[in-house]
């Protein structure tokens, strides 16, 4: 396994970070019951993953459990857990969302007794909130870290200027602000190439990309069917599949055939190649798709193949909406 450091924290974390958006859904919708997803889990760790991400929004609460469960009884300095707080939890109270302190507070609370565990190392705020002043909710990440709840606060799906506006805020505040950003990053939209990631790079934050094969996407299974029983199959609010450019991805279909490689694995391998990146996130149902991802993220691409992508897929490109950096309480985060 390889090993990146984490923006400015030192934190060695896999090139890999084992994403559990699926835990706790039925099956038939994407997800992955909880015998399954334990044993996924356990093969990450057999794999050399030390880098968990969930949220307390997977499946209301049920994705922490499971994982809390899979990671029951291994030494807590071995791994580093994110999780992320922001989404509705409750249907009918109304501050159970969103960037305040009041939630920030009460969730991480919850969030650790789901988990197991006494502090979480990369606490997330799931998406901005505009009408919160960001003070507000670096002063509550604050507060938790010297409660030692939290060791680090970090964020997602931030537009860049909100990224920017935090950054300086923290240093005015004297509070440590965010160390991470966890933004979608793929070949379908590379709009992070802007603004986002130079700043990012620019001072030294881990970034995360949530959703590196868009969705299954860049998987190539939605080409020549529906692929039934995955997540577009049944539902595509949003028009990722409707809009996905098909010419180019059979370009690249081709390409990654050419190279040796399948679609899946080429597409997440220049995720994991991009300068700036330190973890893509990787999602599974099976150990089977486990294994062919973590060999992804550690495939070292050659020049040659990432102009040709260049080519199919242009720097800062946007076919495909996954960069919204504004959610209103009711929608539905990744």
């Amino acid at each position: 396994m390889e090993f990146r450091t984490l923006g400015r924290t030192g934190i060695q974390v896999s090139v890999s970070c084992m994403g559990t958006m699926t835990y706790g859904w039925e099956p038939q919708d994407w997800g992955s019951e909880e015998d399954a997803a334990i044993k996924i889990t356990h093969r990450a760790l057999d794999l050399g993953i030390n880098f968990f991400d969930t949220a307390d929004v997977y499946a209301r609460g049920m994705s922490e459990t499971i994982l809390g469960k899979a990671l029951k009884g291994i030494q807590r300095s071995s791994y580093v857990l994110a999780t992320k707080a922001h989404g509705k939890m409750h249907d009918t109270d109304a501050n159970a969302w969103g960037n305040t302190r009041k939630h920030i507070m009460e969730a991480c609370d919850a969030s650790l007794a789901r988990l197991g565990v006494d502090y979480i190392d990369l606490y997330q705020i799931h998406r901005p909130q505009p009408e919160v002043g960001i003070d507000e909710t670096l002063r509550a990440l604050e507060d938790l870290t010297r409660a030692g709840k939290i060791l680090y606060a970090g964020c997602s799906t931030f537009a860049a200027w909100q990224v920017c506006e935090a950054h300086y805020v923290a240093k005015e505040l004297g509070a440590r602000g965010f160390v991470t950003e966890q933004p979608p990053y793929n070949l379908l939209d590379r709009r992070i190439e802007r603004e986002l990631l130079p700043f990012l790079k620019t001072y030294n934050y881990g970034v995360i990309p949530w959703s590196p094969l868009a969705g299954g996407i860049l998987s190539g299974k939605y080409l020549d069917s529906e692929a039934k029983g995955s997540r577009y199959s049944s539902s595509d609010p949003m028009g990722r599949l409707k809009n996905a450019p098909v010419p180019k991805l059979r370009k690249l279909k081709l390409l990654a055939e050419k190279s040796g490689m399948s679609m899946a694995t080429l597409s997440l391998a220049w995720v994991a190649n991009q300068p700036g990146i330190t973890s893509p996130i990787i999602g599974a149902r099976s150990v089977e798709q486990l294994e062919e991802s973590v060999k992804a993220t550690m495939v070292k691409l050659e020049p040659r193949i990432l102009n040709k992508i260049d080519e199919i897929f242009e720097p800062g490109s946007h076919h495909v909406e996954y960069y919204r950096a504004n959610f209103g309480p009711n929608a539905r985060p990744n």
